[in-house]
């Protein structure tokens, strides 16, 4: 069993910066990527950023490319999404995601993920 708990959303203005962060319990996956999704109202959920455990690798959705950083602490089994030059268009419920099976071919697809965090909302207004 694995829990996945994020915290960090909340409202902010345009170009303002939020900070999230996804704590892991339970079963541990030191091999296999740490991932956030997000979701706006009436689409789809979509990747934002994923990061692998062991070696550091980071990966992003084009949209978000040079504002948002993930990164990880290996001892407290958290992921972080530091989000730099909000932008309206960020507005949705993030969410944190892990799977055991997941490799990079499949790292953006949110079907294949059994383990989610509850989301955070994040508001940016204009």
């Amino acid at each position: 069993q694995v829990q996945l708990v994020e915290s960090g959303g909340g409202l902010v203005q345009a170009e303002g910066s939020l900070r999230l962060s996804c704590a892991a319990s339970g079963r541990t996956f030191s091999r296999f990527p740490m991932n956030w999704f997000r979701q706006a109202p009436g689409k789809e959920r979509e990747f934002v950023a994923g990061i692998t455990w062991m070696d550091g690798s980071t990966y992003y959705a084009d949209s978000v490319k040079g504002r948002f950083t993930i990164s990880r602490d290996n001892a407290k089994k958290t992921v972080y999404l530091q989000m730099n030059s909000l932008k309206p268009e960020d507005t949705a419920v993030y969410y944190c995601a892990a799977d055991p099976s997941i490799i990079i071919a499949t790292m953006k697809d949110p079907r294949k993920y059994n383990y989610w965090g509850q989301g955070t909302q994040v508001t940016v207004s204009s």
